[in-house]
């Protein structure tokens, strides 16, 4: 499904079908509650090897935190996991609130 690698920008994300693909937010509780994307799975990355199981391996998985660091840890701990179409966001829900107003910057 991710055409561009494992890797999206800020546009690609934005226009993702969440009927179609699982969006993972793996920062804290306190940052997904001042901005989130609107249905977003919350596991921090802490509590994610713990939580795999509410994630479906056979959907395709988008990940994202605040800037790309955690999402990337993430993205490479769900592939040695053996999800195979999985993404992260680059530059984070920093990069996506530039675009969707609706997600405020912090």
């Amino acid at each position: 499904m991710f055409e561009t690698g494992p890797q999206l920008d800020a546009r690609t994300f934005l226009g993702l079908d969440p009927t179609l693909v699982q969006v993972l937010d793996v920062r804290e509780r306190w940052e997904y509650d001042l901005a989130h994307i609107q249905g977003a799975i919350l596991i921090p990355l802490g509590e994610l090897a713990h939580r795999l199981g509410e994630l479906d391996p056979d959907r395709p998985l988008a990940v994202y935190c605040h800037h790309g660091m955690r999402s990337l840890q993430a993205l490479q701990y769900l592939q040695g996991a053996g999800f195979t179409d999985v993404a992260h966001l680059r530059g984070g829900i920093d990069a996506y609130s530039q675009l969707d107003p609706t997600v405020p910057r912090y």
